[in-house]
C-alpha cells in the first residue's frame, strides 16, 4: 500500500505518473476540439462529468469510502469541497466553450499558465509551498514562454489563421486561474483532510449539475444521437481523463508538493501541439516552439532539489 506521508520532491513514481498524465491531457484537448463539431462544447462537458460522477461514487462504494461523513469530516469541508467543485466546473466551462475560437495547442498553452497563480497564491496559505532560489528563475521562464504564445495570437500568423483566437486564449487563461483556485482550496481548506476520492467527487459532481444549466443558457442543442466515434471520445473522456487521471491527480496533490507537481505539467502542452499538429494538422509556429521550449526550462529549474 503507498505511503500516506508527504514527500518533499517529486520521486520516480511521481514522475511517472505525471508523465501518462500529461500525454493523455494533452491528447485529451485535442480529442474535445474534435468532438465539437458533433456535440455542443459545455452539453459535452455536462455529459463527461455526469458520466464521471457515476463512476467516481462506485469506486469510493467499492473502496468503502464514504461521500458524506458530517460526524468525521472537519468542519468547513463540505463548503470547500462545494467551492471546489464550482471552480472546477467554472474551469472546464471556459476550456470547453474556448475551443471552438482557438486550436486544442494554443488553449493548453494558457490553461497550463495554472502553475504561475499555483506558485504565486498557495505559500500565502501553506508556507512549505514556497519556491527559492532558481525556481522563481523557472517559473519567470515558462511566464514568459506563455507571454510569447499569447503575442503570437495577437499578431503573429495564428491571428492570420484565426482572427478571434485571442477569446479561446483569453478563456484558457481564466481557466488556468480557476484550476489554480481549486488547488489552493483544496490544499489550504479542511478538503485537505478529506479521501482523494472524495475530494473528486466534490469537483465532478457540481459540475455535473452546473453545466448544464450552462449548456441551456448558451442555447446549446442537445442531441443523444452520437456516432461511435463520440461515445468513444466521451468515455475516454469520463473513464481515462475526468476519474482515473483525475483521482491520481488528487493523491498526488495529497503526497507531494502542489507548486513542484503544478509546474511539472507544463509538459501537457507540448503533447497537445504534437497531437493537435498530427491529428487536426493545426499550425504550429516558430513562436509557439519557442514558448514550449521556456515553459519546460521552466519545469526544470522548479523542480530543482537543494543540497
Amino acid at each position: 500500500m503507498l505511503s500516506s506521508d508527504r514527500k518533499t520532491h517529486l520521486d520516480s513514481l511521481a514522475v511517472a505518473l505525471l508523465l501518462a498524465c500529461c500525454m493523455f491531457w494533452g491528447f485529451q484537448q485535442v480529442l474535445v476540439k474534435a468532438t465539437v463539431g458533433e456535440v455542443a462544447p459545455v452539453f459535452q462537458a455536462f455529459v463527461r462529468f455526469a458520466i464521471a460522477t457515476v463512476a467516481v461514487a462506485a469506486w469510493c462504494a467499492w473502496r468503502g469510502v464514504r461521500l458524506w461523513d458530517g460526524a468525521q469530516d472537519p468542519p468547513g469541508a463540505l463548503r470547500a469541497g462545494l467551492l471546489a467543485g464550482a471552480l472546477f466546473a467554472g474551469e472546464f466551462a471556459c476550456i470547453y466553450v474556448g475551443l471552438q475560437f482557438t486550436t486544442a495547442s494554443r488553449l493548453t498553452v494558457f490553461l497550463y499558465s495554472a502553475p504561475f497563480w499555483v506558485a504565486l497564491l498557495l505559500p500565502r496559505f501553506v508556507p512549505a509551498e514556497r519556491l527559492h532560489g532558481w525556481q522563481w528563475l523557472g517559473l519567470c521562464a515558462a511566464f514568459v514562454g506563455v507571454g510569447l504564445a499569447l503575442g503570437d495570437s495577437l499578431l503573429g500568423p495564428a491571428n492570420a489563421a484565426m482572427p478571434r483566437a485571442w477569446v479561446g486564449d483569453v478563456l484558457g487563461v481564466a481557466a488556468g486561474v480557476l484550476w489554480a483556485l481549486t488547488t489552493v482550496v483544496i490544499r489550504s481548506t479542511p478538503l485537505a483532510r478529506v479521501a482523494p476520492a472524495r475530494q473528486l467527487f466534490y469537483q465532478v459532481g457540481v459540475s455535473a449539475a452546473a453545466l448544464p444549466l450552462l449548456s441551456l443558457a448558451l442555447g446549446e442543442t442537445w442531441n443523444w444521437q452520437f456516432s461511435a466515434f463520440a461515445w468513444t471520445s466521451l468515455l475516454l473522456q469520463s473513464l481515462v481523463g475526468a476519474f482515473a487521471s483525475y483521482l491520481v491527480w488528487m493523491w498526488m496533490l495529497a503526497h507531494y508538493p502542489a507548486t513542484r507537481l503544478s509546474v511539472f505539467v507544463f509538459l501537457t502542452p507540448v503533447f497537445a501541439l504534437l497531437f493537435g499538429a498530427w491529428w487536426l494538422g493545426e499550425l504550429v509556429t516558430a513562436g509557439l516552439v519557442v514558448a514550449l521550449l521556456l515553459v519546460a526550462t521552466g519545469i526544470v529549474l522548479v523542480n530543482r532539489r537543494g543540497r
